[in-house]
């Protein structure tokens, strides 16, 4: 079991890895459909063992939330 202090934990499953020569770019499957994406180290990458279809976590932990509207 891992603790943490972030509140923003979106659990889901590896859907694609593309890597580049020193990050790598996540992208993650939320439940119900939704994608998000995140760009890590590679060795970080291969250290955690990600690989499609691996269930992971998107920990979000940020002072600041921007939001933006179209006028």
């Amino acid at each position: 079991m891992t603790l943490l202090s972030a509140r923003n934990v979106l659990k889901g499953t590896v859907k694609k890895i593309e890597h580049g020569v020193v990050n790598s770019e996540i992208t993650i499957e939320l439940a119900g459909g939704a994608e998000i994406v995140s760009i890590i180290t590679k060795s970080s990458t291969e250290r955690l063992g990600l690989k499609e279809g691996k269930k992971c976590s998107a920990v979000i932990k940020a002072s600041n939330v921007m939001i933006a509207t179209d006028l």
